[in-house]
């Protein structure tokens, strides 16, 4: 059940791995710059962007949640219109890919050699290239590699 996999990939994958990140002292959180090139762009809350996000823009818990909810409903839409056959697969991977897509965008999904994968069923290769996602800005980032390593074992 789709309701199901969003929350997996909500609490087992995007929450632990983004974070709340920037917390101030009244629960709210401030902007911080992309982790791989040091500026644009600027994320707040669980990883979210966009252009009318700076250095200056601080957004209450619930503005925070709030986007979650907007955003992986729009990833939960798009994985499964590029890849249909994800409505009867396993929640957890389901979970894997809304938690791949939030994080890498679904246009990177729709040309990834990962989409063809999945769309083959063929899990174990899936799991294999989810884990070449690990580089921002050129270089590798540990923190992308603990997440597609699990994302990866979500997938098997």
């Amino acid at each position: 059940m789709i309701s199901d996999a969003v929350k997996i990939a909500i609490d087992g994958l995007i929450k632990p791995f983004e974070g709340y990140a920037r917390r101030l002292p009244d629960g709210s959180c401030n902007a911080y710059p992309d982790p791989g090139t040091g500026g644009d762009p600027w994320t707040i809350g669980y990883g979210s962007t966009g252009a009318w996000i700076g250095p200056d823009t601080v957004w209450t818990r619930e503005q925070a949640e709030s986007a979650l909810a907007d955003h992986v409903a729009y990833f939960v839409s798009g994985v499964l219109r590029l890849s249909p056959v994800l409505a009867t697969a396993a929640d957890r991977r389901v979970a894997a890919l809304i938690s791949f897509c939030y994080n890498c965008g679904l246009g990177n999904y729709r040309i990834s050699t990962l989409k063809k994968r999945v769309d083959a069923e063929d899990w174990d290769g899936a799991a294999t290239e989810i884990v070449k996602w690990n580089k921002a800005a050129g270089r590798v980032l540990p923190g992308l590699t603990r997440r597609r390593q699990a994302e990866a074992a979500f997938l098997v």
